[in-house]
């Protein structure tokens, strides 16, 4: 037995993993070249892995949610990765000229992904289950959720940041009577939402949040926040208290993290959301002090994890009708993805956290 492979499987030991057992969260090995990887290049080498079909899990969910709660994942430091931590703290990779490019490399990659994934009104954040039984209702009630805490009234002017496909825009516009700006940075979402909701009083820009201008009586912010940057949490919320009327209300809706972190797991970083990062609480409140008062903070992580399993049924079930464009390593990619943050809201590590604030 190789020095890595004895390493990895002392580890796994830690979360009840075993290689190539028989239990639904166990990992069947493909390629012996895993260890090594793994050892080398940690989380980023294991997805890179998994994505190349050099192990497969039943239940990737489950092992992740093992893995997680064992804490294996700060007992792997790669030296490659010390150039990388180091360069999330010297520069800001959230900066103004690198706005859109999550827009280009995640969000634009073809909606005809996202219709099949999400819910009928193509909402991309958790949705919100206490009452609900369906996709559609678990988001319908997270938009309500959100429009009631703003008390949102005919005649309002609202701004969505970061709007996504434009069905929170919709929403508030069809149910409230309120007018609504809503901006992102993909192109696709621009065009698939204007021509979703064009006729209702809802106007979609391509735009950075840093570029927009007042004022507006509420602002919202859905699962957009964690593509601010922790070096621009202070510019943020100055800009938005900047935009919301004095008697305004502001809801920020966003993963967090329990520990204050600089940057994202490598994996997710390359493949998924780049130059994204969960803000923790402390860091959250940091940004805000002397601009707003918060009115409430409400937990519900545990949503995200039966959100992300929806998605991924929704995703695995429709995947012959986009296979030929997407192809395989794409599919394990994508089923790695939201399998993999399914297990870590499962295990607590990232929570979901929304926060009422009026200006202080």
């Amino acid at each position: 037995m190789s020095r890595d492979r004895a390493f990895v499987e002392e580890l796994l030991t830690l979360a009840d993993v075993r290689l190539d057992g028989e239990r639904p969260w166990d990992i069947a090995v493909h390629d012996d070249r895993l260890f090594h990887r793994v050892v080398s290049a940690g989380s980023l080498g294991l997805g890179e892995a998994y994505m190349d079909g050099w192990w497969d899990c039943e239940r990737l969910d489950v092992l992740f949610d093992r893995l997680l709660s064992a804490r294996l994942d700060r007992k792997v430091h790669p030296l490659r990765f010390a150039w990388h931590a180091a360069r999330s703290r010297l520069f800001n990779r959230q900066r103004r000229s690198r706005a859109f490019e999550i827009g280009e490399r995640h969000y634009d990659i073809g909606n005809d992904l996202y219709e099949r994934m999400l819910d009928r009104r193509m909402i991309y954040s958790c949705g919100y289950w206490r009452e609900a039984d369906d996709l559609d209702a678990a988001q319908e009630a997270k938009l309500d959720l959100i429009c009631r805490k703003l008390r949102l009234a005919p005649g309002q002017r609202v701004l969505d940041i970061g709007c996504g496909w434009g069905g929170a825009a919709a929403w508030a516009a069809e149910k409230y009577g309120v007018s609504v700006v809503g901006i992102t940075v993909s192109r696709e979402q621009v065009a698939l939402a204007t021509e979703r909701w064009g006729h209702l009083p809802v106007e979609f820009r391509l735009q950075d949040w840093r570029d927009v201008e007042g004022p507006f009586d509420r602002i919202f912010s859905i699962g957009m926040f964690e593509h601010v940057g922790y070096k621009n949490y202070r510019r943020f919320f100055e800009k938005v208290r900047s935009l919301l009327a004095p008697d305004g209300l502001f809801v920020l809706h966003t993963i967090g993290g329990n520990r204050s972190v600089t940057r994202t797991d490598p994996w997710i970083e390359r493949y998924i959301f780049p130059n994204s990062m969960l803000p923790s609480a402390r860091q959250i409140t940091t940004g805000y002090e002397d601009l707003f008062a918060l009115e409430d903070w409400h937990s519900f992580g545990h949503d995200y994890d039966r959100t992300l399993m929806c998605w991924h049924e929704r995703f695995e079930n429709t995947w012959p009708e986009i296979a030929e464009r997407y192809g395989e390593r794409f599919r394990r990619m994508w089923r790695y993805y939201l399998l993999s943050c399914a297990g870590s809201f499962r295990s607590r590590r990232n929570q979901l956290w929304q926060l009422v604030l009026s200006p202080d």
